[in-house]
């Protein structure tokens, strides 16, 4: 029998298509401005890099349930930040970064119907469905999935690329819904630490004011690549329904998915540590005080975007003459089209740069 690629589920890598409007943007004077990808700048906070330091030597294998100390210090940060009580250990899995965990979810969880995804969604809850070839739905609204049962719902609030918070009405709806219809819903809350608005801060899907401590179906996940700067330790993690989280760590420990032990004890560090999170919310902060008016005053409008790494712009054009605009100022930017057919008339914008850089950016639109 003949052999089909794996890759020829998957779409485009899209990335790749933005070679030549960063050939643009690198030519300018006064080099580029990356602003496509959410990667972080800044350094790692000096107490993780020293627990990593110091646990830098362990020889041995690690677990894939993670060290008791990490799965006990998860649940506390779930508890001590998003008003999540009833997490035991046991509803705690460690993550080789989020990305891994979601590409990979509905294919661990054995799933072959359908999977929902947003309709401007991060391309990654695609590729999972795609790779465990499952039907793909994009809706915002479960009007929209209609009186059928999916297998599995993403969300993922803060959104990226959008920055829209999803309010206490709407979870709530969605963890009735899981436990009506037994569809199990996977929230990617990586943002979740990154609200501008401190009156309407983002919630967790756990959250007990919504699930009253009962975590049936629900699973989220997080990561500490944006809120700590941890993207190249990929730090993350699954916490929810004990029972889900129960089966994802037999199978991952059969397929060897393990977060590396010294990694492990910089996540714990991490954890145990708010003021380097908060001193890195204050510095996007003040890019996202400078970059969101110059955006602005250069005839862009911002829609949603009240909490996350991003700006969710738009000129009212396609995306992609956006994009070759920005690139003839030396700034890259990401188009809207890379997270579904909705995005077509937007670009992402990332706070993901140096000061200097920002500035740089300020500068060249505050130009033109």
């Amino acid at each position: 029998m003949a052999r089909t690629p794996l890759n020829d589920r998957l779409p485009d890598f899209p990335w790749d298509s933005l070679a030549n409007a960063k050939a643009r943007a690198r030519a300018h004077p006064d080099g580029l401005v990356d602003l496509s990808v959410g990667t972080p700048v800044d350094e790692v906070a000096p107490s993780i890099q020293l627990a990593l330091a110091e646990n830098a030597a362990a020889p041995g294998y690690p677990q894939t349930t993670g060290t008791p100390e990490l799965r006990a210090e998860i649940t506390e940060w779930m508890r001590r930040r998003y008003h999540v009580s009833g997490l035991s250990d046991d509803a705690v899995l460690p993550v080789i970064g989020t990305k891994e965990a979601i590409a990979w979810l509905p294919t661990l969880l054995g799933l072959q119907g359908q999977v929902v995804i947003p309709e401007i969604a991060y391309p990654t809850y695609e590729v999972g469905a795609r790779l465990a070839g499952c039907e793909i739905l994009r809706a915002d609204s479960l009007t929209a999935i209609g009186p059928g049962r999916p297998d599995l719902i993403y969300i993922n609030s803060p959104s990226n690329p959008t920055g829209k918070v999803l309010g206490a009405d709407h979870l709530r709806k969605l963890v009735d819904f899981a436990r009506e219809r037994d569809v199990i819903i996977a929230a990617d809350e990586c943002y979740l630490s990154l609200g501008w608005d401190d009156e309407n801060p983002p919630i967790s899907l756990l959250d007990d004011r919504l699930t009253d401590g009962d975590h049936t179906n629900l699973l989220v996940l997080n990561s500490l690549s944006k809120s700590s700067n941890l993207a190249s330790y990929r730090a993350g993690f699954i916490a929810g329904d004990e029972q889900l989280v129960r089966e994802l760590l037999e199978v991952r420990k059969h397929a060897g998915l393990m977060m590396p032990g010294p990694i492990q004890h910089a996540m714990l560090a991490a954890l145990r540590d708010d003021d380097q999170e908060h001193f890195q919310k204050l510095r996007y902060a003040a890019r996202r005080a400078k970059l969101l008016p110059a955006l602005i005053d250069a005839g862009f409008r911002i829609d949603n975007s009240e909490a996350g790494l991003y700006l969710w712009a738009t000129r009212d054009e396609d995306c992609r003459d956006t994009v070759d605009y920005l690139a003839g100022l030396g700034i890259l930017v990401a188009p809207g089209e890379f997270y579904g057919p909705r995005g077509q008339r937007h670009v992402r914008i990332s706070l993901t740069e140096s000061d200097e850089r920002i500035d740089a950016a300020v500068g060249r639109l505050a130009q033109h």
